[in-house]
């Protein structure tokens, strides 16, 4: 970065930039808002919400001219200072952290705050990427750890400077809870493009402009626990000016807000954000580039020509007659790059539109970021260099490959490398079957040229099958595991099958409640693991168990029931303690389930409620005999997390069960956790180890995932637990975004610089 003569009037002078971009631009989101609700009213809704939605297209159209002036005026209040303080937002207080002081808050402006909170987050979801770059910019030229609270440039100040405007305007809360997912999509898309063009602002007077910002994230050293992302810093954990953040008691609700974005940058809707801005990017040099994203234009023949000569050369060249890792060895990273260049020229010579020129130009792009990415083995970046036609033709043919982040031409690329891209490409070499199945994948797409996205999307259901079975069967690493998690998915199902038949069983039975808990949370699992272990018939001395057990807790008024109970019970709690033994319930956990129990047989002696009569209990064991046939189907179980019984009895020295750590995750975290794909890779913080590890296996609804290190111990997490590491920082994915996504970015930055090159 260049010294400029004043850093701090250059970050002044952004802030002023940030500030124009919003006031010049809020008249047009204030006219798409109004278009959004206009559009609201001709959705089909019950009468009552359809007559509310027509009710508040004229109270918006009444209202906007003051609501833009209300945000103008305050805009241009903080246009100067570059901060916003509270007094010039009416009576709002200011985000509440550890720190406030507790003072009686009316309920409007409580649920106004609500409202300006969710607004910041959604422009948080949708901006982070950009936020974080200009933060660590700013805080370069002003020599600072982090932003003001009131910073102008925070996403909270303009939401609230939103949410105060719309009020002061006489709009209601109501009319903005109709119409949030308008609010939140406009004013989302606004903020990061309002952000993006403060950074080319700074990146134009050289403030970092080539740099890749992630180094400046450092892990604070008196942290604990740690956050991923967060550009304000996380509980104790990464602050984007390279410096620790304060301790957790300190964190504010903005920080809450800013690391839950950071989760989410690398999730959907961070692709999609990314995806947009390429859009809007181009369109700026080409129009016609929007409308052809929608109504695509079949490729010129010239065009369909080179391409297939181009990829007939690109074969000939990878794959001259000797291993595909003797061929990778030989073609390096710059010569695949001056091939996609000298390629790339050619491809543009024999393009009859400016759209095809400029699709010719952001696929190379992104292939000359994929191809230097040094992370992906040397021998698999060959099958990677041979996509590109393929691609270039589906993009040509199909240009919601720029649009939407489910094509799977991308999605099979983000696949892919994620598989292959470890922490470490010079120590971990990937295994041979997976690299043939690259290979055959790759050839398979260039085999049926025309036929589209349907063979990305074909080979992309393969390849993920293949997965499932390599590390099921033929990965030496992952195959003891998976084998050991899916033995206790069968279980844990089982065990929630039984759990709830049982309930119905017993719903109109009187039984102690302390039997019913052992029931319901001990002896279900006990079933489960002996059908596990030798099928339906073992369990048949274990029903009957349960079936003496609740008659033994029934009411027993006369001398000869008490009898027959003191008769039966050494037998009984016998088999009790053989079923928790062989369950692997410890015997210090046995003891207080038995001492437990014989309470409960205790309080039957004295009990005033009715016996169960004969013919009821008849009827019960004959229900419990045909258990089995009873059980609901797995595929169908809504799991409540109190039936989830505790997983530890499971861990051996292969399989680690994570039962505690992490932090509380929010529902965005827990939605991030089921999108991990098998095979990408992370780094587990877990009992003082920090190691790469591999997703080997999801279960059914991705309750159970496992995780295999590279010597192959596997680590077994349930949803709630991974989300949790997921938040506090202890499982990073290896990448923080997919391949795709990240060489998007990279061509972007290419195009910022250059506009021009989309037309030669």
């Amino acid at each position: 970065m260049s010294n400029p003569a004043h850093p701090t009037a250059l970050a002044q002078q952004a802030r002023r930039s940030y500030v124009d971009g919003l006031l010049s631009g809020l008249p047009l989101v204030v006219q798409a808002i109004d278009q959004g609700a206009r559009m609201l009213v001709s959705q089909v809704a019950e009468p009552g919400l359809a007559m509310r939605r027509r009710e508040l297209v004229p109270d918006l159209q009444k209202a906007g001219t003051h609501w833009l002036q209300g945000m103008s005026s305050l805009l241009r209040g903080a246009s100067q200072s570059g901060y916003m303080s509270a007094s010039r937002l009416g009576d709002l207080p200011p985000p509440m952290g550890r720190g406030s002081k507790l003072t009686l808050v009316d309920d409007d402006t409580i649920e106004q705050e609500i409202l300006s909170s969710k607004l910041a987050l959604s422009m948080m979801d949708r901006a982070a990427w950009e936020f974080t770059d200009l933060c660590s910019r700013i805080n370069v030229l002003e020599g600072r750890e982090d932003l003001d609270r009131n910073d102008v440039l925070r996403p909270h100040v303009l939401a609230r400077i939103v949410t105060a405007s719309w009020r002061a305007a006489g709009l209601s809360i109501e009319t903005w809870r109709m119409l949030q997912g308008v609010l939140h999509e406009e004013l989302s898309h606004f903020t990061e493009e309002s952000y993006h063009e403060t950074n080319r602002f700074l990146i134009q007077r050289h403030v970092l402009p080539e740099v890749d910002l992630r180094p400046f994230i450092r892990r604070s050293r008196n942290s604990n626990t740690r956050g991923f992302g967060s550009t304000t810093g996380g509980s104790g954990g990464f602050s984007a000016s390279g410096r620790g953040v304060a301790d957790t008691g300190e964190v504010g609700e903005e920080t809450r807000m800013m690391t839950r974005a950071g989760g989410l940058a690398r999730g959907m809707d961070h692709a999609e954000a990314v995806l947009g801005r390429l859009n809007r990017l181009v369109g700026r040099q080409l129009p016609e580039f929007a409308v052809t994203s929608s109504n695509p234009v079949p490729a010129s023949p010239r065009l369909k020509t080179a391409i297939s000569e181009a990829q007939q050369s690109i074969a000939r060249r990878l794959s001259s007659g000797v291993g595909a890792r003797t061929v990778a060895g030989a073609v390096s990273a710059p010569a695949l790059l001056a091939d996609i260049n000298k390629r790339k020229q050619a491809l543009k010579e024999a393009a009859t539109t400016p759209v095809e020129r400029a699709t010719i130009e952001i696929v190379a792009l992104l292939f000359q970021s994929i191809l230097t990415e040094e992370r992906i083995p040397s021998s698999v970046r060959v099958w990677f260099a041979r996509l590109q036609m393929p691609v270039l033709r589906v993009a040509v043919g199909e240009p919601d490959f720029f649009a939407t982040v489910d094509h799977p031409a991308r999605r099979l690329i983000d696949r892919m490398g994620s598989c292959v891209m470890g922490f470490d490409a010079t120590s971990r070499a990937i295994g041979d079957i997976l690299e043939k199945e690259i290979k055959r994948v790759v050839q398979v797409v260039e085999a049926y040229p025309d036929t589209g996205r349907r063979v990305f999307q074909t080979v992309l259901v393969e390849f993920e099958k293949f997965l499932e079975h390599y590390f099921k069967n033929e990965n030496e690493a992952s195959r003891k595991g998976v084998s050991l998690a899916q033995q206790v998915e069968q279980r844990e199902t089982l065990a929630i099958q039984y759990t709830i038949e049982l309930r119905k069983m017993l719903n109109e039975v009187p039984v102690q409640e302390g039997v019913r808990e052992f029931l319901f949370h001990v002896w279900a699992d006990v079933l489960a693991m002996a059908a596990v272990k030798s099928g339906g018939d073992a369990t048949r001395d274990l029903k009957r168990a349960a079936a003496d057990l609740i008659w033994s807790a029934s009411a027993k008024v006369s001398r000869e029931e008490r009898a027959e109970v003191i008769r039966r019970l050494p037998p009984l709690l016998k088999t009790l303690r053989d079923g928790m033994d062989d369950a692997g319930v410890p015997a210090a956990r046995q003891e207080e389930h038995i001492q437990r129990l014989n309470n409960s047989l205790a309080a039957a002696f004295t009990a005033k409620t009715a016996a169960i009569p004969t013919h009821r209990l008849d009827e019960l064991m004959a229900r419990l005999e045909t258990l089995e046939e009873l059980l609901p189907e797995a595929a169908d179980l809504e799991i409540d997390e109190s039936m989830v019984h505790d997983l530890s009895g499971h861990e051996s020295s292969e399989l680690e069960v994570v039962g505690e750590g992490g932090s509380m995750p929010t529902p965005a975290m827990v939605a991030w956790a089921r999108e991990l794909h098998v095979g990408s890779w992370y780094m587990l913080d877990y009992r003082n180890r920090n190691e790469a590890v591999q997703l080997a296996w999801q279960g059914m609804r991705r309750q159970l995932t496992l995780f295999v290190s590279p010597q192959g111990r596997g680590v077994l997490f349930q949803q709630n637990r991974l989300a949790a590491f997921l938040q506090a920082g202890l499982l990073v994915p290896a990448q923080d975004e997919p391949l795709t996504v990240r060489a998007t970015r990279s061509a972007m930055e290419k195009l910022d610089g250059d506009p021009s090159r989309l037309l030669n």
